[in-house]
């Protein structure tokens, strides 16, 4: 039987607040403004979050550096309990290629996927580390194409290995996906319809779908 990442997340929240834990600090790494709104919305409400933006997948540059833009724009928008801060990783698309060779005429979600996975919740973990974060997660689940538990699995080895909790969670429950729409309209952002790799370009295309959104529209195509 899969397990319920949101009820696990729930129950760190609530222990957190019957022992005055709230405003701790969460490394939440980010794979896009439109992704990170419900989540940003949701967590700051119990922690101080700073979003890390590692994402060497993206491809082309501008199409990366827009998005980095959309998330500071978003940051800077957006009423919270707790401060945000914004933190860019190295953009380096060499990693992104390393972590997938071999690998490249995989399916969409398959292998190649988890390899990604775990190539930007490493770098997330290492970072929280060295920053001396108390959690750190992703916002990756929030996709209904993404594998939460797979996303999870690698994120409870990395705490394992890096001496920092996992935030274990899947925030398209709860209608967590919807409002992440909801926001976007809200704040007219760019809603990307393929997940930033060349891949996932290749594969938009072959379906014949437009590989990039214009800014500001919506477009629920994930």
């Amino acid at each position: 039987m899969a397990e319920n990442y949101q009820k696990i997340l729930e129950r760190i929240l609530e222990k957190m607040q019957e022992q005055e834990g709230i405003g701790k600090r969460l490394l939440l790494h980010s794979c896009c403004a439109p992704c990170s709104s419900y989540v940003m919305e949701y967590l700051s409400n119990y922690f101080e979050i700073t979003v890390f933006y590692f994402n060497p997948n993206i491809s082309p540059e501008k199409e990366y550096r827009y998005r980095v833009e959309e998330e500071k724009r978003l940051i800077a928008a957006m009423p919270f309990r707790y401060p945000v801060h914004f933190l860019e990783g190295e953009y380096r698309q060499e990693r992104f290629f390393d972590a997938v060779k071999g690998l490249e005429g995989e399916r969409e979600g398959g292998e190649r996927c988890f390899r990604c996975y775990r190539l930007r919740l490493e770098e997330t973990a290492r970072m929280a580390q060295q920053g001396g974060f108390d959690y750190f997660t992703t916002t990756l689940s929030i996709s209904p194409l993404k594998n939460a538990e797979k996303l999870n699995e690698i994120g409870a080895v990395l705490s394992e290995e890096y001496g920092v909790p996992y935030l274990f969670s899947d925030f398209k429950k709860k209608n967590g996906y919807q409002r992440s729409i909801e926001l976007s309209r809200e704040y007219g952002l760019y809603r990307q319809n393929y997940c930033g790799c060349i891949f996932s370009k290749q594969f938009c295309e072959k379906r014949n779908e437009k590989p990039f959104c214009e800014k500001g529209k919506i477009e629920d195509r994930r």
